[in-house]
């Protein structure tokens, strides 16, 4: 992929794997296999979240996932999507690392099917067992700060943080609560649900978040292929806004030209 040496240059790692995009997309809602994979081209992405739940990954006889997205290319992050008890999350995630032998993974475990919320009591039993099994779990979370520090504590390798309800496409809500959890991480912090559009995304990059995941923004969008580049863009965009340094925000106006000495 065309990339300038600056963002190649700007990379990040998560449990010791570096990475050079900082946008994760998934797998979910395509209208094909096919498009899922021009589209996660389109994107630039190296990280693909798959649900073990619902996509193929070991039977030959059925479609899969593999023959369009080559696993030697792209990093594939298996995720416990559908699960609502941490016994579940992690029975999941031990299928996965014995069908794929993958042990970089995302942990989601839902409170309710209305909001699909995390409930952070399940999802903290799991990550503190996925973590002692030798699993490096990257954790969908609420985006609380303190929360966030007990899943770094509780051996989470990533916190990522919702920014609206997942698949709502209704942009960070919060954007105190996900400073502040960038602010006080020692991982990585990617925001993980609740984009719709470019700009939510260089929102979230010019918060300080390491990385940005998103699958209905992409997968719903009437050309999903033309909005993974858009979203390319926005993260890359995002991120150098972050790293330039935004100007100070006034109350008033200050004129870029002096208004003493004028003709």
């Amino acid at each position: 992929m065309n990339m300038a040496a600056g963002e190649a240059a700007d990379g990040w790692s998560v449990a010791g794997r570096h990475f050079t995009s900082r946008l994760i997309v998934g797998t979910g809602k395509y209208r094909d296999f096919e498009q899922n994979a021009a589209a996660l081209v389109a994107s630039g992405a190296e990280i693909i979240t798959v649900a073990v739940r619902r996509v193929n990954v070991s039977d030959p006889k059925a479609p899969m996932l593999t023959d369009f997205i080559d696993p030697k290319k792209y990093t594939y992050l298996p995720n416990t999507a559908g699960c609502f008890t941490a016994e579940d999350a992690v029975r999941t995630l031990r299928l996965a690392r014995e069908a794929g032998g993958w042990d970089l993974v995302k942990l989601e475990v839902l409170g309710e099917a209305k909001t699909l919320y995390p409930d952070m009591r399940e999802t903290l039993r799991a990550t503190e067992t996925l973590a002692n099994e030798g699993f490096l779990p990257m954790v969908y979370c609420v985006d609380d700060p303190i929360a966030a520090k007990q899943l770094e504590s509780a051996g989470a390798v990533a916190v990522m943080p919702l920014g609206a309800p997942i698949g709502s496409g209704l942009g960070i809500q919060n954007r105190v609560t996900i400073r502040l959890i960038v602010e006080g991480a020692s991982v990585p912090v990617l925001v993980d649900a609740g984009v719709g559009t470019a700009s939510d995304a260089a929102v979230a990059m010019e918060l300080g978040c390491t990385g940005v995941l998103m699958n209905t923004a992409i997968a719903e969008a009437k050309d999903p292929v033309l909005m993974a580049g858009a979203m390319r863009d926005a993260v890359v965009a995002g991120r150098s806004a972050y790293r330039a340094g935004r100007m100070a925000m006034r109350k008033y106006a200050d004129p870029s030209s002096p208004l003493a000495g004028m003709i």
